[in-house]
């Protein structure tokens, strides 16, 4: 039997320790910080996130968005307070989203969802004490593919006829682990559980989006990924390239679809450093 490329469980040996390697990580950090949990962005039931504070908050900070993946359909805001350290580690505020899943929520519901917890936290940031001109985003697997339709708009959006919807101002994109042409997830193993149409497909696909610019991207996977996952990195730096946009491509080694989870949010890790480096801007 042919192997399901997107079904990481099968390419990882400790599939399940890394996932709840990054849930105790979450815990721990959390017991540290001071925490805003469960801010509601809209009505749905999982329009969440969780603000988590720096020590030594200072007015002004820089301030960070984390979109966890799950392929749509699975997936826990708190399971990933992991990422706040190294945007603390540069004295900035991070917010932990999460989003309603598929199959019950269209995949044009979460973008929109999305879409609208980024607006939301910018219009908090002077709340929050935090500057909304250093906003910036990061996302994993399907976090990453969510991420970039902060700064883009699909096909069936740029050439229908109602207004485009409102994106929010970012400074920077990190993309980790990303999925960027949709074309192979409604015939993969996501098939009953996710349920991702054909047409959802071709409408979220970012290959096939309209891409605006944004000051800096950067488009990262493990070197111990699946094909989909370096040949759609590739192909997505390659389509902003050849728009003319600023974008940063790269490879993380020894890293594969979870534990590049764990380096990202390690600041003495490569990847995890960048994450610093970009939120302090």
């Amino acid at each position: 039997m042919e192997q399901d490329l997107y079904r990481n469980r099968d390419f990882i040996a400790d599939f399940d320790a890394l996932m709840a390697e990054t849930a105790a990580r979450s815990r721990e950090l959390t017991a540290r910080v001071r925490v805003q949990a469960d801010v509601a962005y809209g009505p749905e039931p999982r329009a969440r996130m969780d603000i988590l504070f720096p020590p030594n908050m200072r007015k002004g900070a820089p301030l960070h968005m984390f979109i966890h993946g799950g392929y749509w359909r699975s997936g826990s805001k708190t399971d990933h307070h992991l990422v706040a350290a190294p945007v603390h580690a540069v004295g900035g505020v991070a917010v932990i989203v999460t989003y309603d899943l598929m199959p019950s929520t269209r995949l044009g519901q979460i973008v929109a969802q999305v879409r609208r917890a980024a607006r939301h936290v910018l219009a908090m940031a002077p709340a929050l004490g935090a500057d909304p001109a250093r906003f910036t985003v990061s996302g994993h697997s399907a976090g990453a593919h969510l991420a970039s339709y902060l700064a883009a708009y699909g096909p069936q959006e740029s050439s229908g006829p109602e207004a485009l919807p409102r994106l929010p101002a970012v400074r920077s994109l990190l993309m980790v682990s990303g999925i960027y042409d949709l074309s192979g997830i409604p015939s993969s193993f996501l098939k009953d559980e996710a349920q991702m149409t054909a047409t959802e497909a071709s409408d979220w696909s970012p290959l096939t989006a309209m891409q605006l610019p944004v000051p800096s991207r950067i488009i990262t996977r493990g070197a111990l990924e699946t094909a989909p996952f370096h040949d759609q990195a590739r192909a997505f730096a390659a389509l902003l390239d050849h728009n003319g946009q600023s974008c940063t491509l790269r490879e993380e080694q020894g890293l594969n679809h979870l534990s590049i989870v764990l380096a990202l949010a390690d600041p003495s890790c490569g990847l995890g450093g960048i994450l610093s480096d970009m939120t302090a801007g």
